[in-house]
């Protein structure tokens, strides 16, 4: 149990570091203020609703594990998969 929310730390502290250079890369994105921007600006909302319709109803039908622990290491997993893809959409020129 112990070794779980160590690793559960870890993978939340890599998640804020992650999530932190996506929102950098965005920052620099909307700061054009262009059509892209504001295109930008409209998928990062859409993908905030989207993930947290997503997780909420993963939660209500147990798709995120049955324990605790389980359920918060899943949660992280996904959020640290989609801020990777946002990382690498973000990065390409």
């Amino acid at each position: 149990m112990y070794r779980t929310w160590t690793n559960l730390w870890f993978d939340s502290a890599a998640l804020a570091i992650e999530a932190g250079e996506v929102i950098g890369l965005r920052l620099n994105r909307l700061a054009a203020f262009d059509n892209a921007a504001i295109r930008e600006a409209h998928l990062m909302v859409a993908e905030k609703v989207a993930t947290a319709m997503e997780l909420n109803a993963l939660a209500l039908t147990g798709g995120l594990g049955s324990s605790p622990a389980r359920q918060a290491t899943s949660t992280v997993t996904r959020l640290r998969t989609k801020v990777a893809r946002n990382r690498r959409r973000l990065r390409k020129p």
